[in-house]
């Protein structure tokens, strides 16, 4: 006699699923809601969500306008993703050798992981000159539209590179994507990536892994702007900001 699987027990959790709704509805737009938005756009009543954003204010992880009542998302999720061990000891390693990257090339830099879909900077240094790029810590764009995104995928190993640029390629046009898988490969034989910006023109975007295992754990990027007064060639902070990189994955074996 053949016995049948038993489903897996679903529990449910209401009031928890409430707040991560909110959570995730505010996390994917670039503007604050009222409360009457945020109930149509969960499907819930609004008396049941202002409840779930009153517990949510008050632990800080959303921020109420005090002019026109607007919710947003506060910085405290992610301040909670910046205390996991891993990037905790990420940061602690990598940024006194960010800082001395930075003092020697006479340029900003900044240090990513990935996150789902995207690649989020999780620390940055701002170069000792009056002039340069600064990117703001949180700043996050799609893995396959940064040169620090790109960094990431292609070295990963074989099967999880394979399943990102599937999963996370989908709205890009079919012609894209294949120039992306080429730029991809070439990233992953010549172990860095130098692509000019297309948010600002005139900079160029290096950036390499910091790895942790046989994977990229972060990548390592430097803004490459050319500024009168400073010495230090696109080849020479290659090879500074690639050493740094080797030395802080070093680190964290």
């Amino acid at each position: 006699m053949i016995k049948k699987q038993k489903s897996p027990v679903r529990y449910e959790a209401p009031a928890l699923e409430k707040g991560l709704d909110i959570l995730e509805l505010l996390a994917g737009t670039t503007r604050s809601m009222y409360l009457s938005q945020i109930s149509q756009a969960v499907g819930r009543g609004r008396s049941e969500i202002y409840r779930v954003l009153q517990v949510l204010e008050r632990r800080g992880y959303l921020e109420r306008s005090q002019v026109d009542d607007h919710y947003s998302l506060s910085n405290h999720l992610f301040l909670l993703g910046m205390e996991r061990p891993t990037i905790k000891g990420l940061l602690q390693k990598a940024l006194p050798l960010m800082h001395r990257l930075s003092d020697d090339i006479q340029q900003s830099c900044h240090l990513v992981v990935p996150s789902d879909e995207f690649m989020v900077v999780i620390a940055r240094v701002e170069s000792p000159k009056e002039l340069g790029l600064v990117v703001r810590v949180g700043h996050r764009r799609p893995l396959l539209e940064a040169t620090s995104g790109l960094v990431l995928v292609a070295n990963q190993p074989e099967d999880i590179r394979a399943h990102w640029i599937q999963k996370y390629g989908g709205s890009v046009h079919r012609q894209a994507r294949g120039t992306i898988i080429d730029t991809i490969e070439s990233i992953r034989k010549q172990g860095y990536a130098a692509i000019p910006s297309t948010v600002v023109p005139g900079v160029v975007d290096i950036s390499t892994p910091v790895s942790r295992g046989s994977a990229a754990a972060a990548a390592l990027t430097v803004p490459f702007m050319k500024l009168a007064g400073i010495r230090a060639t696109q080849e020479k902070v290659t090879a500074a900001l690639r050493g740094t990189a080797e030395e802080i994955s070093r680190s964290l074996r």
